[in-house]
């Protein structure tokens, strides 16, 4: 018998997990992947290693959010973290001329003089707008606690700014405090980190993203699987557990509470609370049945939609990638510059015929992480949203088993998603050495996302805040955390296990948080020549070692 079970090993679903067997509860963690850590995680592409769910992450400076959940969680002296080029993070390309390039810096002061420099007439709007997405960002982190319909009433007197902008637009933000086009455009490029085109995602939303970010973005040594293998060290250090490849087919349930879980073989784990990772569909739909819901749930289930999905292209290249002018810096490339034109069709089932792929996100992870360089081979990551009904025809059909039509199909988007790329990385196709594509399917199957979504549920406004998927349900015992509950990202997560757990122990989420694993390590991905030896001396992975074809 185990205090609680988890259902799914992604950032939420470890995070309540290590908090509650530091507090001494027994805890079973259950992944139906063969790899831990949902989106987390890595996997090898023949010798070259991907990870198709952490691009960078932010607030891990000292003081920062995220730094303190690892080091509270007692993960410290197991993480390292390469900070992204200080002087652009982000890149963003409104075309391909080297004038149509704009740096975000780390820093809002840098921030704000570097977007002036180019605006230099906007100036005074520019330092409204962060100032505005600094407020909502401190007033959102004083409304952890908001529940329900009351406490938004209160919102006017506990958090004025967000109430102003709660109902609106990232777009009506932005153009409020500035008016010209391409700085518009520039503002809106890291909609790709809610998935949702300026004019369709709450300002909140937005603003909350952006801040994140303020004090530049960062990369997990060794790849985003370093952080499930961090937590997964800190959870047996506590005396509790993980299976992988156990899929869970039911959550049972008797007298209206969750007693334990069944698996896909048949075997019945009881424990005294369950907790589940998964989306509220898989969640409430497949593992508890619809007919066990209270009405509001049933309503909510019925009316949820998703959030976008896309197309992954991992790559390798023997091109010299610095001498080309990239950096450890992500790149958002728009090829007209219409970044809500953009992201607008990347929310429809467009198909090749459609002609180029209008914008994408782009990235070096060898970069990143020098450490990671095999063979002399550098490795990209690229992403452009696709909507999952693209590939709906295809859904019935099994891994490891599907069409030609289905492989022709990928060949087209390869295609495709290279020339993208090429537009960042000049001379790309002459110089591949390797390219695999993902898609909504392989989210699917990998990551067990309902209809490929890459954040939970769609960040719209009637799916975020006091109207999303809460942590608690109608079934006593059962819990939720994830991208589809509080907030997505992997911080977003982090926090969502940590207040189910602060729930089931009847305690604050600061309480769970002990400095008692030492601190991280930053390393700056920019000057590998700086590290300390240790940290570039990282074998490449044993041929075949995790190594997956995606379907």
């Amino acid at each position: 018998m185990h205090d609680v079970i988890v259902i799914g090993s992604g950032a939420g679903g470890l995070a309540a997990a290590v908090a509650l067997a530091r507090a001494g509860k027994k805890v079973l963690v259950l992944e139906q992947h063969y790899l831990p850590g949902g989106w987390c995680h890595s996997f090898s592409l023949q010798q070259y290693r991907f990870s198709p769910g952490v691009h960078y992450l932010g607030e891990l400076h000292e003081g920062g959010a995220l730094r303190r959940t690892y080091e509270g969680l007692g993960l410290g002296a197991d993480l390292a973290f390469c900070e992204l080029n200080p002087d652009g993070y982000d890149h963003v390309w409104l075309g391909d001329r080297p004038e149509d390039r704009y740096d975000y810096p780390a820093g809002r002061e840098r921030l704000v003089e570097a977007m002036a420099a180019r605006f230099p007439r906007e100036r005074a709007g520019i330092g409204a707008y962060f100032d505005t997405v600094g407020k909502v960002a401190r007033e959102l982190d004083a409304l952890m606690a908001i529940s329900g319909p009351a406490d938004v009433l209160r919102l006017p007197w506990r958090a004025p700014t967000v109430a102003r902008w709660g109902l609106r637009s990232a777009r009506a933000l932005i153009e409020h405090h500035v008016r010209d086009p391409r700085l518009r455009a520039v503002l809106a490029a890291q909609s790709g980190d809610h998935g949702l085109p300026p004019s369709g995602v709450p300002a909140i939303i937005h603003a909350a993203v952006q801040s994140h970010y303020f004090r530049g973005g960062y990369y997990p040594l060794g790849g985003a699987s370093a952080l499930p293998r961090a937590f997964l060290r800190a959870l047996r250090r506590a005396g509790s557990e993980i299976r992988v490849r156990a899929e869970v087919s039911r959550i049972l349930v008797e007298d209206g509470r969750a007693i334990g879980v069944r698996l896909a073989d048949g075997t019945e784990i009881r424990a005294g609370a369950v907790i589940s990772n998964a989306d509220p569909d898989v969640t409430l739909r497949r593992l508890v049945g619809t007919e066990r819901l209270s009405p509001l749930e049933r309503l909510r289930l019925a009316r949820t939609r998703w959030s976008v999905s896309a197309l992954s292209l991992f790559a390798a290249t023997d091109l010299d990638l610095r001498g080309l002018g990239l950096d450890s810096g992500n790149t958002w490339y728009f090829r007209t510059g219409d970044v809500e034109g953009a992201y607008r069709q990347g929310l429809t089932a467009w198909e090749p015929g459609a002609g180029p792929i209008p914008g994408g996100f782009v990235t070096a992870t060898t970069l990143k992480d020098p450490s990671k360089r095999y063979g002399g081979k550098h490795t990209l990551e690229a992403f452009a949203f696709v909507g999952y009904d693209a590939f709906a025809r295809w859904a019935d059909t099994r891994y490891g088993a599907r069409p030609e039509s289905y492989e022709a199909r990928k060949r087209e988007l390869v295609d495709l998603m290279v020339e993208m790329v090429g537009h960042v990385v000049p001379g790309l196709r002459d110089h591949l050495v390797f390219a695999e594509l993902g898609t909504p399917l392989s989210n699917v199957h990998y990551c067990a996302a309902t209809r490929g979504n890459l954040y939970g549920t769609e960040k719209s406004l009637l799916q975020v805040g006091p109207f999303g998927q809460p942590i608690t349900t109608s079934i006593g015992g059962l819990y939720m955390c994830g991208a589809s509950t509080l907030s997505h990202g992997v911080l977003g997560a982090h926090v969502s296990g940590l207040a189910v757990a602060a729930r089931l122990l009847r305690s604050r989420v600061n309480d769970l948080l002990r400095e008692d694993g030492g601190r991280i390590t930053l390393l700056p991905a920019e000057h590998p020549e700086l590290w300390p030896q240790r940290y570039l001396k990282r074998p490449a992975p044993a041929a075949g070692a995790g190594a997956v074809a995606l379907g």
